[in-house]
């Protein structure tokens, strides 16, 4: 069994209940669309007028002899409608029979098809619900490498086609097998030299068939992966598309969005092919067998007499039958490997292993009481040194400002007191607690970020704003906003806090969104701020709002600031300067200028990137 198979199992365990329906109406489909092709049989004969001539109802002697007993049955009920009333309305009887049995046939394969979508769905659902999770559980180091469009193709197009190809699964081991079986049966009972010749096709056209798809799944996994690669560029260009026309490169991301759109276009056409060659293939191998049945048993019919012409005309109705459920079988078959393919890359996804979880015996820590401790820390971007044996105590309440060139390190401080990222060696410790041994819920709960690229959502600033504090209301948002010194423009748009500010919130300026983002920081009111670059992006008009923002946000909070201006950087209680990942000096503003030493270079360059 193939091992994606094994692994949607658990997900179609929790509809158990629709797969045992869907199975118990294949059945019943398979069974009734048989019987439906050996009723054309009594037809045929009250057409010829050679109907048996059964004058007594025969008596039911058990399960052997079951056949000859509703035969009989049936030919004394025509020959009774045929002597009382005439032979029309044998005919009707007969034909009604017919008419009956197809209902029932398609009423059951309709039933099955229903409880065969709630499962389908079901599991596109669950599917979903797990791959989400896991996308927002992963951590952020995962993303780096990580293109968002080949993460939304798995997580829409690749679950979709495991939702629309897989569970053909059912189909290919019940429905149409079965069918398959049942008019075998009704086969050899008519005749078993003809169905010989079935059974010796049946290998012949699966492996010709299984030829022509081998290399399907692999021909699969490469189509879904340049699927994702297509809505990465879409994605990438759309995102930066004032730097794209800016720098007049429309035409190179056109290239390679029409490159990747071209090696689709022959993947698809590939797996098109092979998948197109299915269906006529097996229906060309069938009518071969059929032209045989048809010369061998008409010989049978006509030279030598050993079978009844209507009989035989039911018996290639039979083998006709199985014509349809093979050449679903060898579409669905087809079809199962791009599932397979799909399955693999959404379990890809959802079996990485998170590096950055919660202990078993993880504490909750509810407040910040005395300092915060980095301890001889270390710390690499891939194998690449950013910290060496970094050690910081931040106490309480007080300001400590990061300041260094760009390189030394400063941001990875912030990553590292979230736990975005986790160190190499050494510890942060909060109030003597070893972040990794709390829960990282409590953690990001004592925290608040406010990040140099204003991250917005496409909503109302309402929502936008009460992130961290969901149940917040009107009165408490309008109090953020004035502490972040945004209600000033908030207050004259045209909804105030329910405007929406569009994808990314581009409908505001940058010292607008970013003084949002103070205001989501201070509704949430953590104990510890941490401030990576927040005023980097901003003209001086704004700055100025944002700084006066900042200085509101940070009364009475132990505060983390990186920052390049000196604006942000003198009021803060200690000042710590950074190089290559070492401390190389540390104090007040005052105190730093007296040593004449980086720092004071820094600030006469005016420079702190």
């Amino acid at each position: 069994m193939d091992e994606n198979l094994k692994k949607i199992i658990p997900f179609a365990k929790k509809y158990k209940s629709n797969v045992i329906w869907n199975v118990f109406h294949n059945i019943l489909y398979a069974l009734f669309g048989t019987i439906g092709m050996v009723m054309i049989f009594p037809v045929l004969k009250v057409l010829f007028g050679n109907e048996e001539k059964v004058t007594q109802l025969p008596t039911y002697e058990g399960l052997g002899s079951i056949n000859h007993y509703l035969n009989d049955t049936l030919f004394y009920y025509v020959n009774y409608f045929s002597e009382t009333h005439g032979p029309n309305y044998a005919l009707l009887l007969t034909v009604s029979i017919v008419v009956i049995t197809f209902l029932f046939k398609n009423l059951f394969g309709y039933l099955g098809l229903q409880n065969l979508t709630k499962l389908k769905t079901g599991v596109l659902r669950d599917l979903r619900e797990k791959m989400f999770k896991k996308i927002i559980e992963l951590p952020v180091p995962y993303y780096s490498e990580k293109r968002k469009g080949d993460m939304m193709a798995r997580m829409l197009g690749d679950i979709n086609e495991v939702q629309n190809s897989f569970f053909m699964i059912l189909e290919l081991i019940i429905k149409e097998p079965l069918t398959i079986v049942f008019s075998l049966i009704a086969m050899i009972n008519i005749s078993w030299k003809l169905t010989l010749f079935v059974f010796i096709f049946i290998p012949i056209s699966g492996f010709i068939i299984s030829k022509i798809g081998k290399s399907l799944k692999g021909k699969s996994k490469r189509a879904q992966q340049e699927n994702g690669q297509l809505i990465s560029v879409v994605e990438e260009t759309l995102s930066g598309l004032k730097v794209v026309k800016s720098y007049n490169a429309e035409n190179f991301f056109s290239q390679t969005f029409n490159d990747s759109v071209d090696r689709l276009y022959k993947l698809t056409n590939s797996i098109g092919k092979k998948n197109n060659l299915a269906s006529p293939m097996s229906e060309f191998l069938g009518i071969v067998v059929i032209s045989v049945l048809l010369f061998y048993g008409g010989n049978l019919v006509l030279v030598d007499k050993s079978l009844d012409g209507s009989l035989f005309i039911a018996y290639i109705g039979l083998a006709y039958n199985i014509l349809t459920p093979a050449k679903a079988i060898s579409k669905a078959s087809y079809q199962v490997k791009n599932g397979l393919a799909a399955a693999e890359r959404v379990f890809e996804v959802l079996e990485v292993e998170n590096t950055i979880t919660d202990k078993v015996d993880a504490k909750e820590i509810e407040k910040f009481n005395h300092e915060i401790q980095l301890k001889n820390i270390t710390f690499a971007y891939n194998d690449e040194p950013v910290l060496k044996n970094f050690t910081l105590t931040i106490p309480k309440g007080k300001t400590v400002a990061l300041v260094g060139q760009s390189g030394s390190g400063k941001s990875t401080i912030a990553n590292l007191l979230t736990r975005f990222y986790d160190v190499d060696n050494g510890e942060i410790l909060i109030d003597n607690h070893n972040i990794k041994d709390v829960t990282m819920k409590s953690l990001r709960g004592l925290t608040g970020l406010v990040t140099q690229d204003s991250i917005m959502f496409n909503g109302s600033i309402k929502d936008n704003i009460r992130l961290g504090k969901l149940d917040a209301t009107d009165e408490e948002i309008t109090e953020a906003l004035k502490i972040a010194n945004a209600y000033e423009f908030v207050k004259d748009l045209p909804n105030g806090i329910e405007t929406n500010i569009g994808d990314s919130g581009n409908k505001l300026s940058g010292g607008q969104k970013q003084r949002l983002s103070i205001a989501r920081a201070v509704l949430k009111n953590p104990p510890i701020m941490i401030l990576d670059e927040a005023t980097s992006a901003l003209d001086t008009e704004s700055e100025r709002l944002v700084q006066q923002a900042l200085e509101n946000m940070m009364q009475n909070r132990t505060s983390v600031v990186i920052a390049h201006r000196l604006s942000t950087i003198q009021k803060a209680d200690m000042i710590v300067v950074m190089q290559k990942g070492k401390i190389v000096e540390q104090g007040t503003h005052d105190e730093l200028l007296t040593q004449n030493g980086t720092y004071s270079k820094l600030v006469s360059m005016q420079s702190f990137e």
